[in-house]
Parts: C-alpha cells; sequence; structure tokens
C-alpha cells in the first residue's frame, strides 16, 4: 500500500524530529493546567463550549480527549459518543439525538465523533440515502451558524493520519489485549476504503469548512505531538481568562465526642490483595 495522509495526498508532510517524552510530559501538564483555568472560567461566566473530534478510525481522537479531561470535572466537561442510532432515532430529524448532549450554561461538551458520521460512515458504507446525504450538506452550515448565533463556542478538530501509520495501529491493537475492543469490522472495511473516505471528507470540506464554523486539521501521525498541537490550539482559539477560586479555610477538628466505632468484625471489608503481592503473610492470610 502506498502511502498516502488523510486527504488522499500521495505525498504527505513526512514527520520530524519526535519530542523528548519529559518535554511532553511538561508541556502537557502545563496545558492540561490551562485547561483547568478554562473549565473554571467556563463554569464561572456560564458558557457553553461544544468540541467536535472527527477523523478515520486509530488517528488519535480518543487519546487526546483522554488527556483532555484528565483534571476536568465530569459534571462541567462530558465526553458524548454515542452509538449507532435507535429505530427511533432514524425517524427524527438527523441532527435531533446530537442536539440532546449540547451544554448548557457552564458546560464544554467533547463530541467524540459527531453529526459528520453522515457526511463519512454513513456516506461511505451506504447507511445513508444519497439524496440524505445532499440534504445534509446543506443543512449542516445552517445549523452550526444557529448554535453559534446562540452563543455556543464551536471547534471543530479533524486528525489525520497516514494510511500506513493507521495500518501499524490497527495491528498494535490487535496484539494488545487491552486495546483490542477498539478493533472492529468496520475499522478494518475502512482500509479497503480509503479512497472513498477521502472523497466523502473533501466533499464534507468544502460544505462545511465556513468562516463561522472552520475546520481545524491535526496531523496526528505522531500522537503526542497532535495532542500538544490540538490542544493548544483550542486554548488559543478562545478568550478565556484565570478565574480567582474561592478562599476555602478548613475547620479546626471538632473535639470527639461519645461516638464508639463499631467492631472491625461486624463490617464487609475489601480483601488485601495487596498484602499478597508485598509478601505480608500475616495479612495476606486473612482474605480467605
Amino acid at each position: 500500500m502506498s502511502k498516502h495522509d488523510a486527504d488522499g495526498d500521495p505525498d504527505p508532510k513526512k514527520p520530524g524530529k519526535k519530542i523528548d517524552k519529559a518535554v511532553y510530559e511538561a508541556e502537557l501538564f502545563r496545558l492540561q493546567t490551562e485547561l483547568v483555568k478554562l473549565q473554571e472560567w467556563t463554569r464561572a461566566t456560564g458558557a457553553r463550549i461544544v468540541v467536535i473530534f472527527e477523523g478515520r478510525d486509530a488517528a488519535g481522537k480518543g487519546g487526546t480527549i483522554k488527556r483532555i479531561t484528565e483534571y476536568l470535572s465530569p459534571r462541567i466537561a462530558r465526553i458524548a459518543a454515542l452509538p449507532a442510532p435507535t429505530e427511533r432515532e432514524r425517524g427524527q430529524w438527523y441532527y435531533q439525538r446530537y442536539i440532546e448532549h449540547l451544554p448548557a450554561r457552564g458546560e464544554i461538551v467533547l463530541f467524540d465523533r459527531s453529526w459528520y458520521n453522515r457526511a463519512g460512515v454513513e456516506r461511505v458504507m451506504g447507511f445513508c440515502t444519497a439524496q440524505e446525504h445532499t440534504l445534509f450538506l446543506r443543512q449542516t452550515p445552517i445549523f452550526e451558524q444557529m448554535l453559534i448565533d446562540d452563543g455556543i463556542i464551536l471547534r471543530k478538530y479533524w486528525f489525520s493520519v497516514s494510511d500506513e501509520e493507521q495500518l501499524n495501529r490497527f495491528k498494535s491493537r490487535r496484539k494488545d489485549p487491552l486495546r483490542r475492543w477498539k478493533l472492529s469490522p468496520m475499522d478494518l472495511e475502512s482500509v479497503y476504503r480509503w479512497e472513498d473516505y477521502s472523497r466523502a471528507k473533501d466533499q464534507m470540506m468544502v460544505h462545511t469548512d465556513t468562516p463561522a464554523s472552520p475546520w481545524f486539521v491535526v496531523e496526528s501521525d505522531i500522537k503526542k505531538h497532535a495532542r500538544l498541537n490540538m490542544i493548544s490550539h483550542l486554548l488559543g482559539s478562545i478568550d478565556y481568562e484565570e478565574v480567582d477560586p474561592p478562599e476555602v479555610e478548613l475547620p479546626k477538628r471538632p473535639i470527639l465526642g461519645n461516638y464508639h466505632r463499631p467492631p472491625r468484625e461486624l463490617m464487609t471489608y475489601v480483601p488485601d490483595h495487596v498484602a499478597t503481592l508485598i509478601g505480608d503473610k500475616e495479612n495476606g492470610a486473612s482474605l480467605g
């Protein structure tokens, strides 16, 4: 298989020098600290933020989302990763099931794939009609403009991975018991439909890359670079400010009264599995 990037370019940009692990970890932590500031600004101001993650399978979307949310509150920043539509949802207006997941005041929603399924997998795999696809391309800029006009901050990222790197990641997943679940028959089918996906993506970009709601392409053959580049861009694209946290004073520990803890024998404790690992025979023997 000849090497192409996600746009079908036969001569994609070659990855340069890879970032040092220590530099990556330090910069990632700095960016994650800024993400916490963005979260607190969102909560304080009532802002609503939607971030769309799209791209080919194994392009690095999930790994980037994981780093973004690592230190954020799930009550403020949540992930929307919708399954295949139900029979009832298929009878709704196409965008309806996604609208239910849009943020309320003071919330951030990260869409791990989104309404753009219709422009990609549904189009390529024949899960929608040509008429439905055409209607989607016409309606989506209008739909997104409605979100923006209502005050939602919308950011759209396309993770671009080469066919060679994608195949390497598929092979790695197949051998990894912790990530094998990520590999589906649909993923494998996408290998054979590379150019079909490229054409569908190009058509999507032509119709939905608008001045008000542009697409930002993240080169993701090197995962660590993609994560830092995407997070840095997201933070730089939003005019947030650091919000001073409220002062919290810890109360003095109260003087204990007449409370007596019940005997341990009356409680059911989790067995001390660690004792068996560190060779604590006395506590480990009590596991049974």
